[in-house]
């Protein structure tokens, strides 16, 4: 009989060891560097379970040995559940490391850049191209609806759920701007400064310009002053779909289009593409005191402001001598722009 619990002791010891050598050989293995050997983004598909995961996984570097990942997830003493996403893999990481970082969630976050002044149409354009986003886009979306800036997403992100929050951002900006508008302003509602805000972001680049430019076209809608602006008489020839590629001629400056200012007074009947947050603030608080009416390029980038007629002919007269010696030294290439106003 003590023979017999002689030989059951051996084997509980035996398995003891066998065991806690298999459990000490696990966690070595899971605490033991990968062999990824360079950061890669991999994409934990949807309704993936540990088989599957660990089959990604393997399969693309991550880690060797799916089956100890599996158990790395079973055996996990505060177990959290791995959400489906695009997640940036660290070179070399361990199991345990790996499993740490699927269970945080913090999946790779893309970015989308919308430039000032592109317009609604080359937006579009845009998101449709972009990668990892998924869907269609329909959602109805007018010209000035998006406010440009930097969003980040991740994969598999909708078309439409990025597009509702740049029209989100927008009309948090533009309300903003109008609760805080300079009192006076010959503007009757948030579309009239969100159309003007359109027009300063296509005639300057200039930060330092937009509130000037705004009081010019301000002034001008105070003494009913046609605008005479290029850009919305352009918008009104491409309806906002491509470039004009060429200059405006006297048919274009004499169209019947509602959007060309040259002709029609007042401001157009809509935004002519999406204006930054600058140019919003700039439409809704033009430089105070201000009685410029005219301005044209300097030739320097930035322009030239005039109160009267006679001041602004003459910084006219300045930058065409300025275009005919740019011919002069460069004859092969094509002249500048028109100047403007």
């Amino acid at each position: 009989m003590l023979s017999y619990f002689r030989w059951v002791l051996f084997f509980v010891a035996l398995l003891v060891t066998v065991i806690g050598g298999g459990l000490w050989l696990g966690s070595r293995l899971l605490a033991t560097p990968g062999p990824l050997a360079q950061t890669k983004n991999i994409v934990i598909p949807r309704g993936a379970g540990p088989a599957t995961m660990a089959k990604v996984l393997q399969e693309e570097g991550v880690i060797d040995h799916g089956r100890l990942f599996r158990i790395a997830v079973m055996i996990d003493p505060t177990p959290k559940p791995i959400k489906a996403g695009e997640y940036e893999i660290p070179a070399h990481i361990s199991m345990w490391g790996l499993l740490e970082l699927l269970q945080a969630g913090k999946q790779v976050q893309r970015r989308l850049t919308i430039p000032e002044g592109m317009t609604t149409a080359e937006v579009l354009d845009l998101v449709r191209k972009t990668d990892a986003l998924s869907g269609d886009i329909t959602l109805d979306v007018k010209e000035g609806d998006l406010l440009p800036e930097t969003y980040f997403y991740s994969r598999d992100d909708t078309r439409d759920g990025l597009l509702l929050r740049m029209k989100e951002a927008m009309e948090k900006t533009l309300d903003e701007a109008w609760r805080k508008r300079a009192a006076g302003l010959p503007l009757a509602n948030r579309k009239d400064a969100l159309t003007l805000a359109s027009i300063i972001e296509k005639e300057t680049a200039v930060p330092a310009e937009r509130a000037k430019v705004a009081a010019v076209y301000i002034n001008r809608l105070r003494r009913r002053m046609r605008l005479e602006s290029d850009p919305t008489t352009i918008y009104g020839l491409t309806e906002g779909k491509k470039p004009l590629n060429r200059e405006l001629t006297r048919a274009d400056l004499a169209s019947n289009s509602p959007y060309n200012t040259y002709m029609v007074a007042g401001l157009p009947p809509g935004p002519i593409c999406n204006p930054g947050r600058a140019s919003i603030l700039a439409a809704t608080n033009p430089t105070r005191n201000d009685r410029s009416l005219y301005f044209v390029a300097d030739g320097q980038g930035g322009h030239a402001f005039a109160t009267n007629l006679q001041q602004h002919n003459r910084n006219v007269e300045r930058w065409r001598q300025i275009q005919r010696e740019r011919q002069e030294q460069t004859p092969s290439e094509p002249a500048p722009a028109p100047a403007r106003q």
